[in-house]
């Protein structure tokens, strides 16, 4: 058995409530109550069920994280050969490419790699990698390729060490999960206290020892909402397992929680929006070495992806295209990084440059003239700059290629006295920043596979009240053509590229599109949303979305995406199918809304335990419950309703409506109950009834109340709640009334008096749970307010 099931056992089996259920048990077998401990089964029961779903969905997701894993790549023989992470030991050779995420401490032999630190540092700079530099396990790659020398493996990884040390845990941002928590906290902080003053004050009042035990027992064991905690985990191990089946990886359980209360959903057009694939569309050549340097540049990029496949598949593997010209040896090679979004190589006289327009030259008129050519398009330039524009590196810097827009530090460009001609009169040279000049080369234009179902997604956010917002690297004119065919309604967009001072909080306001974002810009823009108080959740692919998807309160990577993307993500769409989205959302959408509807049932009765425990603390009066019949209530009453109204289909976004349900019926029930139990005791205490006849009155008044908290929640009725509630009193008179049950729940007849005081203390409870439900839903939005929640 591996370690994460061990950990699944232990923290199942070793908590509070199973502490407290067996030190009861133990109290009531003392005073040789046997039938009494029928509660401690039910905990083992619940333990059992809460082990078995979490090892099943642990399973699940540990299956379905072999398949999505990114297996890494070393030098076998000389091949390259992908093995598993076990597999890699120290000195092997380990390949490394752009997206991929830095599993092991090395050196690096060979190559130039960019890498982002930002999850050790803090620090979102890209740092380039040569020969001999260092490279961390938990950085990832964001431009170019290399092969490195495992140093540490395992457990001997800084990033592994680092998290055996963390002293802090980062729990899930989940309302559900703080209410758990806040519930467990303040319970256990007065169950022991109470259940010691309330065990002395049963002795003082209660003459039987064996009626004091049992009494106090069944007071502690109502406190405990051990069934709520057992259905949370459970439903949401449920969905788990159901999503799997739609080939979707939940890497954190409580994440489903928090897509259901998704308001704005962020989209990387590409590999959402599209399928991340490209084709080329056209081209036009103003020099005759376009295609030389074009094949050049495409040769010098070792790292992959989408745009350089498409263009390799058109330039480099079609005859019509080969490169015949001499061409000047290469010096240097700029990698691709979605921070520049551009790449290049130098040759000793010159600087070739392959990416979009606006990041590779100044010149404005040329800027126009691309864009105007290829409106709607995605259009990579190729643009020569003059010898000028090479880089003479400053002491101590980066050998990191300036853009001119200030992206990247640590560098210099000198400036020139002459300029360089084109090669013909139509490509006339501009001075540019530092004196350089650029010449434009030529131009491609690429189209973008929009997925089959991407309308279709579209509409079904607009149906479910969920806000689109579009970030994307791509230029403006060719973003919005795309979000304009799959239905999106909101085509207002900024290119964030023509100013590098912005108020994201009025920006998020004011645009639906943006466009030429840099990875830093994507997070910014998150964060902006989250502060105006939606709920985020963020998709992507790339390294270039890490920082934004690990901001949003959801996060949502496609399966052929990069490495860092999946490891950063929430949820992993296994067979990159973007229409799983939906299934995801509606399956968290059903859990919550439901729960939060069920937590009403177990609310309740913590709320009207926790009162009663305390005024029999120090009210000379008999506690009107035993355990046994408590136990039959909680399954009944609680438990199975609980469990059939959470399996119901309920798609509407979550209201966040905890406190909602505790005002409207947890409350007034609780309330209502303790109000109901003090007065039995009082009038047995009177008219002297008998313990049998106190505890099974005190059952039937409780159940009636129940049932009408049942009846409010489950409104409007349907054949699926009617057959519950009939269900449910067919249980209940059962237990009543025929014989075996009636003995083994220790229920007795009623004497006339009992029996017309349980009526009258019925129907005088519904009232009271009617008035009180009133005055708390008047008070419930002030309180709400005041309470922040």
């Amino acid at each position: 058995m591996t370690h994460p099931y061990l950990k699944i056992i232990a923290k199942n089996t070793f908590t509070l409530f199973n502490f407290v259920n067996v030190v009861l048990a133990v109290m009531v077998a003392l005073v040789g109550s046997f039938k009494n401990m029928l509660f401690i089964f039910i905990a083992i029961a619940n333990t059992l069920i809460s082990i078995i779903n979490g090892i099943r969905a642990q399973r699940t997701i540990d299956k379905l994280r072999l398949l999505s894993e990114k297996h890494p790549k070393i030098l076998v023989n000389g091949t390259p050969t992908e093995v598993t992470p076990e597999e890699v030991k120290k000195g092997d050779i380990l390949i490394l490419t752009l997206g991929d995420q830095v599993m092991y401490d090395g050196v690096i032999k060979d190559g130039l790699i960019e890498v982002n630190e930002a999850f050790i540092t803090g620090e979102q700079e890209n740092i380039e990698k040569h020969p001999g530099d260092k490279i961390t396990s938990g950085s990832f790659v964001v431009a170019g390729s290399a092969e490195a020398v495992v140093e540490h493996v395992m457990d001997d990884n800084f990033v592994t060490k680092l998290q055996h040390e963390a002293s802090t845990i980062k729990n899930a941002d989940s309302k559900l999960f703080k209410l758990m928590n806040n519930i467990v906290k303040y319970i256990s902080y007065t169950l022991i206290p109470i259940g010691v003053l309330l065990l002395w004050a049963r002795f003082r009042t209660e003459s039987d020892t064996t009626t004091a035990v049992t009494s106090t027992v069944a007071a502690l064991i109502n406190m405990i909402p051990e069934g709520l905690i057992l259905l949370t985990s459970s439903i949401l191990a449920l969905a788990t397992i159901r999503l799997s089946r739609r080939k979707v990886l939940v890497q954190d359980l409580y994440a489903i929680e928090t897509l259901a209360r998704v308001d704005t959903i962020c989209l990387d057009k590409t590999g959402t929006l599209t399928t991340g694939k490209m084709t080329v569309k056209d081209h036009e050549a103003y020099e005759k070495s376009f295609l030389t340097a074009l094949a050049a540049i495409l040769r010098s990029q070792t790292a992959k992806n989408a745009t350089i496949s498409a263009l390799e598949q058109k330039f480099l593997k079609s005859a019509k295209f080969k490169a015949t010209d001499d061409f000047p040896k290469v010096t240097d090679i700029i990698p691709f990084s979605s921070d520049r979004k551009y790449s290049g190589i130098r040759t000793k006289n010159a600087t070739y440059l392959l990416g979009a327009i606006e990041f590779i030259t100044d010149d404005k008129d040329m800027i126009k003239k691309v864009k105007q050519s290829s409106a709607g398009y995605r259009t990579l330039a190729v643009v020569r700059q003059s010898e000028g524009a090479i880089l003479k590196q400053s002491a101590g810097a980066s050998s990191h290629f300036d853009n001119g827009h200030g992206r990247v530090a640590g560098t210099e460009i000198p400036g020139r006295d002459r300029l360089t001609r084109c090669e013909n009169d139509d490509c006339a040279p501009r001075t540019l920043r530092n004196g350089t000049s650029d010449c434009l080369l030529g131009i491609i234009r690429l189209e973008d596979e929009i997925r089959p179902t991407a309308k279709k997604i579209i509409n079904y956010f607009y149906d479910n009240d969920i806000a689109i917002k579009i970030i994307s690297g791509d230029d403006l004119p060719a973003v919005q053509q795309i979000a304009e065919k799959v239905g999106v309604k909101d085509l207002s967009g900024i290119d964030l590229s023509t100013d590098k001072k912005h108020d994201y909080k009025a920006l998020v306001k004011d645009y639906s599109i943006f466009t030429r974002v840099t990875p830093s810009e994507k997070k910014e823009l998150i964060k902006a949303l989250r502060k105006q108080g939606s709920t985020v959740a963020m998709t992507g692919d790339g390294v270039n979305d890490i920082l934004a998807m690990k901001e949003a309160d959801a996060s949502i990577a496609i399966g052929e995406g990069s490495d860092a993307a999946r490891r950063a993500s929430k949820f992993v769409l296994l067979d990159s199918g973007f229409e799983s989205v939906p299934s995801i959302i509606d399956e968290g959408r059903q859990s919550i809304n439901n729960l939060e509807r069920s937590t009403s049932l177990f609310l309740a009765k913590t709320v009207y335990a926790s009162l009663l425990a305390v005024l029999f603390v120090v009210l000379p009066l008999s506690y009107p419950f035993t355990p046994i019949k408590m136990s039959l209530l909680n399954f009944i009453c609680i438990g199975f309703p609980g469990l059939i109204l959470a399996l119901e289909h309920n798609t509407a976004r979550p209201k966040n409506l905890f406190l909602n349900n505790i005002l409207t019926y947890s409350a007034p029930i609780g309330l209502t109950v303790t109000i109901a139990m003090l007065a039995l005791s009082i009038t047995s205490e009177i008219l002297d009834f008998p313990h049998a006849e106190l505890s099974t009155a005190s059952v039937i008044i409780t159940f009636i109340i129940d049932i009408t908290l049942i009846y409010w929640i489950s409104r409007p009725l349907n054949l699926l709640r009617t057959g519950l509630i009939a269900l449910i009193i067919g249980i209940f008179l059962g237990g009543l009334f025929i014989p075996f049950f009636k003995n083994f729940f220790e229920f007795t007849s009623l004497t006339t008096p009992a029996f017309i005081t349980a009526i009258a203390i019925t129907a005088a409870s519904l009232l009271i749970f009617t008035i009180i439900r009133i005055i708390l839903t008047k008070l419930r939005s002030k309180l709400i307010h005041k309470l922040h929640f």
